[in-house]
This record gives C-alpha cells, sequence and structure tokens, in this order.
C-alpha cells in the first residue's frame, strides 16, 4: 500500500508529542503504534499487538541490535568502574597544583573536558566538581565553570574516536545501512563524520577563546565580572542545585587517588580498537583499506570496552579500593545506568523499521529531491534537529528521530554520508546546549554547582554564536564539498564575530583582577 504522505504521520506525531511531553520514550512509542496502525488497516489494536511481534521484539533479537546494546551495557560498567577508582579526581588535582591565574583556570578545566571523551553524563559531573575548587579559588564565576563543562562534554563525545555516544549512533547507522543495502562500516562512517561536525568543533574553539583570550560578552561578561572584582562566583540569591551523590566519590582515609586508575583503562579502550578492527576485517589476508572497510566495529569495540572494564577493575582490587564482590555490584550498576539508552535504541530500531514499512524515507526523498537543492540539505538537517532537541531537551532522541531520515536522503540524492549524519549530530547538540530542560545542561549546572537557570542564560549567546557559525560552515559545505574550507570559514565567522561581541557586549576586567588569586 502506498501511504504518500500519511507515511510522514508516525515519525511527525513522535517529534510533537516529543515536544509536548518533553519525554522522548512515549513519543517514539507511540509512532511505532501509529505505524503498526496503519500497516494493519488502521486497526489499532492489531497495531498495539503487531508494535511489539513485527517490530520491537524483532529489532531487540536481531544480532548486531543486540551487540550494540552488549557494548552499551559494557561502557556502562567501564563508567563507573573508572569513576570508583578515582583517577579522574587525581588527574584534576595534579593539573589544579599548576594552575596559577584564571586563565589557566578555565583553561585546565576546557583540558580536562577533552580529556574525558567517552561519556557525556561522566564528563559532565567529574570535571565540574572536580574543578569548582580551582576555578573558586582564581575568581571565575559558576556560571563561567558551568559554560566550560557544557561545551566540552557532548562536543567531544562526538568527537572522539570512542564514547557512549559513539556505540549509540553507530547503532542507528548499522540498522540503516542495513535496510538500504549499503556496504559500508558503521564506524568508519561514523568517523568520516568527524570533520563535518562543524558545530562540535566550533563550539570547543569558542571555549578556547573564551578561556584564554578572555573575549566574554553579554550576561557571561557581567558574571565574570562580578566573579573577578568581588570574589562572588555566584550572584546574590543564586541558587544552586542540590549536589548528586554522583558528584563525590568517597575514598578511605588516607588513600591518594592515582592518575593511572584512569589513563590505563583508556589507552586499552582506544589502543586495541585499531588492532580488533584489522583482525576482525581479515588482516593480513585483506590489505589495510579493505580490512577496516570489512571490519566489525561492533565487536571490536565491545571487546577493548570490556577488556578495559576488566583491567579497570583488577586495579582497583589490587589497590584494594573494593572486593570482588563489590566489583560484580559495580557491574550490576553498571548495566542499569544504560537502561534508559536501550529502551530509546529499541524504539529508534523499531520506528525506523515502521517508516521503511511505510515507505517514508521514500517519500521525504521524492519531496527533497524536488523542493530543495542537494546543498542546502544539510543547513536543512542542522535546523531540523536543532529544534528537536531545543524542544525536547535531548541528544538522542533527535539523533532517533533524524538518523533514519538523514540517510536515505543523502543516499539518494548522493550527498556526502558524513555530512548528512554530522548535520543531525551538530543540530542536535546546539539545540541541547540552548534547551534549559537538556539533562546535560542540567548536569553541568549541579558538578559546577551554578545556578540553572544562569548557567542557561549566560550560555546562550555562546552557543547560539556557535551556532551561526555552524550554519554557515554546512552551507559552504554543501556547495563546496570542501570540510576544511567549510570549517575555515566557520571559524574565522566565530573568531571575528567574538572579537566584535566582546567589544559591543562586553564588560572589561581591571588587569589587576586578572593576576594569580
Amino acid at each position: 500500500m502506498d501511504f504518500g504522505i500519511l507515511s510522514l504521520l508516525p515519525p511527525v506525531l513522535a517529534i510533537v508529542l516529543a515536544i509536548v511531553t518533553r519525554n522522548v520514550i512515549p513519543a517514539l512509542f507511540a509512532g511505532v503504534w501509529l505505524g503498526a496502525t496503519m500497516v494493519h488497516d488502521w486497526n489499532p489494536l492489531m497495531g498495539l499487538y503487531a508494535s511489539f511481534s513485527e517490530f520491537i521484539l524483532p529489532n531487540v533479537g536481531d544480532p548486531w541490535s543486540a551487540t550494540v546494546l552488549v557494548y552499551c551495557g559494557i561502557f556502562g560498567v567501564l563508567i563507573t568502574v573508572l569513576q570508583s577508582t578515582g583517577g579522574a579526581h587525581a588527574i584534576a588535582y595534579a593539573i589544579s597544583k599548576k594552575v596559577k591565574t584564571d586563565r589557566g583556570a578555565q583553561g585546565s578545566t576546557m583540558l580536562f573536558g577533552i580529556i574525558i571523551f567517552f561519556e557525556d553524563y561522566f564528563n559532565a559531573l567529574t570535571v565540574g566538581s572536580v574543578m569548582r575548587s580551582v576555578t573558586d579559588k582564581m575568581r571565575v564565576s559558576r556560571e563561567k565553570l558551568a559554560y566550560v563543562v557544557d561545551s566540552t562534554s557532548a562536543p567531544m563525545c562526538l568527537l572522539g574516536p570512542v564514547s557512549t555516544w559513539v556505540v549509540f549512533v553507530m547503532g542507528l547507522i548499522g540498522v540503516e545501512f542495513a535496510k538500504l543495502g549499503i556496504d559500508k562500516s558503521e564506524y568508519v562512517t561514523y568517523l568520516s563524520s568527524i570533520p563535518f561536525n562543524f558545530y562540535a568543533i566550533l563550539a570547543i574553539l569558542l571555549v578556547g577563546i573564551m578561556a584564554f583570550r578572555g573575549w566574554d560578552f553579554g550576561p557571561m561578561a557581567q558574571a565574570e565580572y562580578r566573579a573577578r572584582t568581588s570574589g562572588k562566583v555566584l550572584r546574590d540569591g543564586a541558587q544552586p542545585p542540590s549536589e548528586d551523590s554522583m558528584t563525590d566519590v568517597k575514598f578511605d582515609e588516607g588513600y591518594k587517588p592515582k592518575m593511572r586508575n584512569m589513563i590505563v583503562p583508556l589507552v586499552v579502550l582506544v589502543g586495541l580498537i585499531p588492532p580488533l578492527f584489522l583482525w576482525t576485517g581479515g588482516f593480513p589476508k585483506n590489505d589495510l583499506l579493505t580490512a577496516i572497510g570489512e571490519s566489525d566495529g561492533g565487536m571490536s569495540i565491545l571487546i577493548a570496552a570490556f577488556s578495559a572494564a576488566v583491567v579497570g577493575i583488577a586495579m582497583g582490587m589490587h589497590q584494594k579500593l573494593f572486593s570482588f564482590k563489590e566489583s560484580m555490584e559495580m557491574v550490576v550498576k553498571g548495566i542499569k545506568s544504560m537502561t534508559i539508552v536501550y529502551i530509546i535504541l529499541a524504539l529508534a530500531w523499531s520506528i525506523g523499521s515502521v517508516t521503511s514499512e511505510l515507505g517514508t524515507a521514500a517519500f521525504v526523498v521524492e519531496a527533497a529531491e524536488a523542493n530543495a537543492t542537494p546543498a542546502l540539505i544539510p543547513v536543512l538537517l542542522f535546523i531540523i534537529g536543532a529544534i528537536i532537541a531545543f524542544t525536547t531537551g535531548t541528544s538522542y532522541g533527535t539523533f532517533a528521530i533524524m538518523i533514519p531520515i538523514a540517510i536515505p536522503v543523502a543516499a539518494s540524492m548522493d550527498i556526502s554520508m558524513g555530512l548528512a549524519i554530522a548535520a543531525v549530530f551538530s543540530g542536535g547538540i546546539f539545540g541541547d546546549h540552548c534547551s534549559p530542560i537538556s539533562d546535560t545542561t542540567i548536569l553541568s549546572s549541579a558538578g559546577s554547582s551554578s545556578d540553572h537557570i544562569d548557567h542557561v542564560n549566560t550560555q546562550i549567546p555562546y552557543a547560539v554564536l556557535a551556532g551561526t557559525s555552524g550554519l554557515i560552515s554546512f552551507l559552504v559545505a554543501g556547495f563546496t564539498g570542501s570540510g576544511i574550507i567549510a570549517l575555515l570559514v566557520g571559524a574565522v565567522v566565530l573568531v571575528v564575530s567574538a572579537y566584535f561581541l566582546n567589544k559591543v557586549w562586553g564588560k572589561p576586567i581591571p588587569e589587576e583582577y586578572r593576576a594569580s588569586a
């Protein structure tokens, strides 16, 4: 049956409900149910039955899907282990001993945020909580700390080689490739999106400019002037969120956290991926490029993450930080921490199957070919992704809704797959950074102990500047096909605009207040 424009109903319903309810899980399920109902002659009861029997259960039981769910759980375990062994705290302490100025405090916070590239929640809570004493000492406002934390956590999760976000989006990409018969490595495709992830790159560049040049503007400039001249890192009447227990890891008296507790597992994680890729791709029987293209990315990351978690647990037990029984409790806790990811992934795969059954992608492709030039598609994907993320507060949900649309459009219109996927990524992160209901934005406020509304108000002008520069980059990339030229143009726009805004909307801090605290 040809549903035509009606094939848009399930994803549109998912988007509308996500905006209204601010919860992507019931929104995605409603989309699956509506699509299943349409497939079965608009019978709602049969649609409910088919939602599970024909879409949700088959997608969860698929070998590829099961692999993704397992390595998501293993990543949850790895994060819990790294948190419990205190390696991040040790690195922060080592950095803090070398910090002598406010710029050094901001720059070291940025560096620490870049180092923890593998999980956004862990990043936001850990970096904010452990660097707070350093930035307070140097009279850096809590608003600025929360901004640095927020603007490095999510972007780095999609610029790093491996993270919880990477395994999530690989799951979405792999399913769409299977539907379209695209014989490419989902991991290599993800890697190809990194140079085009303009908003993420420009957001981190802007953090560096603000940290080292001090070109603050808007409400942030006022907050920084207050903190530096009066020593008030919070405004009068501010209400920082109560501290989450996740932000404070308790160690036995006399124990000194060791940097190697984080460095060694991460080296194992990142170091094992290249050889595992070659091995699963048939190297040396296949040449290097062929082996990478034919590698099993999901299994490679799964084994690497499992090995890193085992190493982390072994180090913690050797240092008597926890017993074997306690380590097994940590494993269960880590797997449980990914429950929401499991649910969103299962429903995202299911609504993708529903839209495939209804011919949604084919309809969208035909409409795009008739009404938009290929050069404008990345810009449209970026804008739509930003709107969904802003109104729902979730990048994960945005990716789940937009990737099944972006990939077929890119394949049909001969657009760079990496560029189209990166446009969705950038739009999702941009909208997330502007949204007061974003989970990572809230956690950045909590970890930094900053008033949440103050954090949102001071960050939005910076996010809009990076977002506008990113949009220009996607426009240039769409017409030129060059990621390098597009990024250079966006960077120039960003730097010039930041300088200009600092001049007309800034509040200069007297030089004596920039000296060592």
